[in-house]
């Protein structure tokens, strides 16, 4: 009989140390690098979505903890749901917990805003981070809004586009000066006309007489497509991939960006060009321009 039970006792402990790994490899597979690729949120159509938090962001798994890097300081979200209470040089006080729930393999952030000590929260901002065979589904609720849910992936671990066949000719009828209205500012983007494999162009954004920003582009062809090439304020390049052209609509992508993700232009029927960037799946924004003249003809 009590070979029975050490043999029984022998069991539960394999099985709950079992458990106990399974628990420990979701909370490590945190770790890393990670990239919107979808709005999930219910009720939600793909063309509207949106990220609920950054692009791009990391978590590092530690002993105690999961480690959220920020700009402005580390967050640290507990594990065991302990608070940790912070202030900032303005006075505002900020009370974060953190849990990990081992049932569904989530882990629970909480972060109250209070002005002090003794006041009401000024608002409660709610994330769960949750590994599932997709990659990472991020919840997020702010006060009494609507939660919304989105998925992201390790880099490694996001397909990348499936090119469309074109060549430099086919992109002739975006080759002009532009320029267009947004807000207070006034935006122009000149494009060259086709020649040699590529074509050159440069945009400006002009503020109160002042320039606020630049961009050197350009699109060349490769392997049978076409490739967007951006370098905002004259910085490294950032290359996007031609994924779609239909009439004089040009679609390019890159899913491994943080934002935009993709870049569209569209020619109407009047003649007004549109030039809209937003998220690889998700929504775009847009500005109108219209067409000033030729250039470099």
């Amino acid at each position: 009989m009590s070979k029975q039970i050490s043999y029984l006792a022998f069991l539960l402990l394999v099985g709950s140390t079992l458990a106990a790994s399974a628990q420990d490899e979701k909370l490590r597979a945190l770790n890393g690098n990670w990239i919107f690729v979808e709005d999930r949120t219910p009720g939600r159509a793909t063309k509207d979505g949106g990220a609920p938090m950054n692009m791009k962001f990391s978590l590092r798994v530690e002993k105690d903890a999961v480690i959220y890097p920020r700009k402005r300081g580390d967050e640290r979200i507990t594990l065991d749901g302990s608070v940790i209470e912070t202030k900032d040089p303005n006075g505002s006080i900020a009370r974060s917990r953190g849990e990990w729930n081992k049932k569904d393999g989530s882990l629970v952030y909480t972060l109250e805003r209070l002005r002090s000590t003794d006041q009401k929260p000024a608002y409660v901002l709610k994330r769960v981070f949750q590994i599932t065979d997709e990659g990472l589904l991020v919840h997020v609720a702010f006060d009494k809004k609507k939660e919304q849910v989105a998925l992201y992936r390790h880099p490694e671990d996001i397909g990348l586009p499936e090119p469309a066949k074109a060549t430099i000719a086919d992109l002739a009828w975006l080759a002009d000066a532009w320029t267009g209205q947004k807000r207070t500012s006034s935006i122009e983007e000149h494009w060259s006309p086709p020649r040699g494999g590529a074509m050159l162009g440069v945009s400006r954004t002009i503020t109160k007489d002042k320039m606020r920003a630049f961009d050197y582009l350009r699109i060349i062809e490769r392997d049978g497509g076409l490739v967007y090439v951006a370098q905002p304020g004259g910085r490294a390049a950032t290359e996007f991939v031609l994924t779609n052209l239909e009439n004089q609509r040009a679609e390019f992508v890159n899913p491994l960006h943080d934002y935009p993700q993709r870049i569209v232009y569209e020619l109407s029927k009047g003649g007004a060009l549109t030039a809209s960037i937003g998220f690889a799946k998700g929504r775009l924004q847009g500005s109108v321009f219209k067409r000033e003249g030729k250039w470099m003809r």
